[in-house]
């Protein structure tokens, strides 16, 4: 019976102190606006720069996973260290882990379709490029590997030559020109999105074979694998860094007749040729000799990585930068607390006086700093979604990061707790007569 009106005698204790402390909050409109309004900014500002730095992670990282998943990019930078496209193929003989290995050329090429004029980026490739890029077709099928072994003049379009050429009509059956020659359109590639894969949206693809003949050379400047799985991949990457050496007579195992002629060859090695997870190149490369590496070994899985990590540093500290302001808010808080204790000693020393313990008034002063970092944080909360939404508007990558809303919600609530401590504190340890003389 005791513990149940003990229970009774702190719950209503509690609710009246919850009531006080919304009356002193709104005893003031002007000065809680202009304190829940810093606090607001602080949050909207925290969830807006980090809802960019999240939407530009985000696009980032999906722009590398346009490519393909477990895709090795082997890219040659110097005309003397390109492949035969047979290479490919003996690849997937040689290097465990990889599934599938196409040739690529990269030209460019005019285009008609009746009166319809233009210049195209050809890419050549073969059968396996949808399945090695994870490139779905919109309508009509890809080309086979006969098309490849006869170089026969068919053509796959992407999404944006496809729709844009011939003015919305479906391509697929239709017979466009390519460098004064007929091709036959035999099927459409799904939308990627602007900059993703390559810009594959705006490419015409042609069997590797029939590319070569315009670029009119018997080399390809790259070959695309694909990997069973990330480990596969990685394994791959290392596989083919020594097929390479050895293919440009730069084997490590070589024998040397002293210990500082080995650390020279080896570190002529390293400038010949890299594997790392830096991104395809399409710069010009100098002649050998030169500096510049010649084969370039490029996992995308680890691009992926590399980028995600990259972003999410950067994301992090742009809501820092924003939590600066959180800061400011509680500061705020806290000097308008230490006046209203000011402006409130005769209330403060009436309650003592009826009764009030000490901890009924650490308790109202704490609530009221809580009622303004949490009105704060809702306003902000709104405030920073429809900041996104206007940078989304003006063509910025955004997305709503509710780790972000978390975090500013929290360090809101907590500096308002924090920085209400001491008001609260000085209100409560003042005696009842004391606060009644200084009226």
């Amino acid at each position: 019976m005791f513990k149940k009106e003990t229970l009774k005698s702190l719950r209503v204790r509690f609710l009246f102190t919850a009531q006080m402390a919304g009356f002193g909050v709104l005893a003031n409109p002007l000065r809680s606006i202009l304190t829940i309004l810093g606090v607001a900014i602080g949050v909207a500002s925290v969830i807006s720069l980090m809802g960019i730095g999240e939407g530009a992670r985000l696009a980032v990282v999906e722009q590398f996973k346009s490519l393909g998943s477990n895709v090795i990019v082997i890219e040659a930078h110097h005309q003397s260290a390109e492949f035969k496209p047979e290479e490919a193929e003996e690849l997937l003989e040689r290097v465990t882990g990889i599934d599938m290995a196409t040739p690529v050329v990269h030209t460019k090429t005019s285009i008609r379709w009746r009166r319809t004029r233009g210049n195209a980026n050809i890419v050549g490739v073969n059968n396996e490029y949808p399945e090695i890029r994870d490139h779905q077709l919109l309508s009509g099928r890809f080309f086979t590997s006969l098309h490849v072994k006869q170089r026969s003049p068919v053509a796959v379009l992407g999404y944006n030559v496809g729709t844009s050429l011939m003015g919305g009509r479906n391509p697929v059956g239709q017979t466009i020109t390519l460098n004064g020659r007929s091709f036959r359109v035999v099927g459409v590639l799904s939308l990627k999105g602007e900059g993703r894969a390559e810009d594959i949206d705006d490419a015409v693809l042609i069997p590797y074979t029939t590319a070569l003949q315009f670029a009119e050379k018997k080399t390809v400047e790259q070959i695309w694998v694909k990997a069973s799985s990330p480990k596969e991949a990685d394994l791959a990457v290392v596989q083919m860094g020594r097929i390479f050496k050895r293919k440009l007579g730069l084997d490590q195992k070589a024998p040397t007749p002293a210990s500082d002629q080995q650390d020279q060859e080896e570190h002529s090695i390293d400038e010949v040729i890299e594997v790392s997870p830096e991104p395809p190149r399409r710069e010009e490369p100098a002649l050998p000799g030169g500096g510049d590496d010649l084969i370039t070994i490029t996992s995308l899985n680890q691009l992926v990585d590399e980028a995600d990590k990259a972003n999410r540093v950067m994301t992090l500290l742009l809501g820092g930068i924003a939590a600066v302001s959180l800061l400011v808010g509680g500061l705020g808080i806290m000097n308008i607390m230490l006046v209203a204790v000011t402006e409130r000693t005769e209330e403060i020393g009436i309650r003592r006086a009826l009764g009030a313990k000490q901890s009924d008034l650490l308790a109202q002063f704490l609530l009221e700093a809580l009622y303004l970092s949490g009105i704060g944080a809702i306003a902000g909360i709104a405030g920073g979604i429809w900041g996104l939404d206007m940078f989304a508007r003006s063509g910025f990558e955004t997305a709503v990061s509710f780790q972000a809303i978390k975090i500013a919600t929290s360090v809101a609530l907590a500096s308002g707790l924090l920085f209400g401590i001491y008001p609260a504190m000085s209100a409560s340890s003042v005696m009842p007569v004391e606060a009644l003389r200084r009226q």
